[in-house]
């Protein structure tokens, strides 16, 4: 059975696209129904393929949005102007066209409640995308361990998820933080700087607490904050990275 199981991940399937919606003006969530939907991990991802007529095909990984209990596979996507595969994702798909995709592949960058915390999420961009993911399966299944997110954009209308997120902060569930580095709305009360030693000594948990720390974001971003953090004297071995540069889109 297990055999089997590893097999349905490693194969290509069809799913079949039931909604879509506009996050940001140029990232959207794809809602699909995988027919053959082995489950997932929050922080796992699927590879992608697209084929032209002429048997051209591009592949690219995207983060999967959703928790595990969650009625349907989301994966959030950023549109790249010069991509192949982002800018059909985003403009053209539409619900009840079909998507070839495989997975989930990934089992070092993922959270579940049994793994404890206190869990730090730190998020660059698109990097919120597999954090969403764990903190829609810690308040699906009732976790009771203490989560944070930091979330680093150019303004608030960069937030991807922004009224999600939102919601989890009026709810008291999550401890949501943002840093927007461009721009800040009249009235801003929150960060507007790059995530920096100072602003992780004042955010995280202190090294004795022990978080589990979740770094997701552009290669320089997840760098700098990881680097940090080690500085300060957390554990290594408690923060977990996950990077992502120009790839084509």
């Amino acid at each position: 059975m297990a055999g089997t199981a590893v097999l349905g991940r490693l194969s290509w399937q069809l799913a079949t696209v039931v909604d879509h919606v506009d996050e940001t003006a140029w990232t959207r969530s794809v809602v699909l129904d995988p027919p053959a939907w082995p489950g997932h991990r929050a922080g796992q991802h699927v590879d992608v393929r697209l084929t032209a007529e002429d048997g051209y095909q591009a592949e690219r990984s995207y983060s999967i949005a959703s928790a595990p209990e969650d009625d349907h596979l989301v994966l959030t996507v950023e549109r790249l102007d010069d991509g192949e595969v982002s800018p059909y994702l985003v403009d053209e798909l539409r619900p009840g066209d079909e998507l070839e995709l495989r997975g989930p592949v990934g089992g070092y960058f993922v959270w579940e409640a049994s793994l404890g915390g206190p869990l730090l999420l730190l998020a660059g961009g698109s990097g919120v995308v597999p954090l969403r993911a764990m903190l829609r399966h810690h308040r699906a299944v009732g976790s009771t361990v203490p989560a944070r997110l930091l979330y680093s954009a150019r303004s608030l209308e960069d937030v991807i998820y922004r009224h999600e997120l939102m919601g989890m902060a009026d709810d008291g569930e999550i401890d949501i933080r943002f840093t927007l580095t461009r721009a800040q709305p009249p009235g801003w009360s929150g960060y507007g700087r790059r995530i920096d030693r100072e602003l992780l000594d004042e955010v995280a948990w202190t090294p004795a607490e022990g978080p589990l720390v979740y770094v997701c974001g552009p290669t320089a971003f997840v760098e700098t904050a990881a680097t940090a953090l080690v500085e300060l004297g957390h554990d290594p071995g408690r923060i977990k990275t996950e990077r992502f540069g120009p790839t084509g889109g």
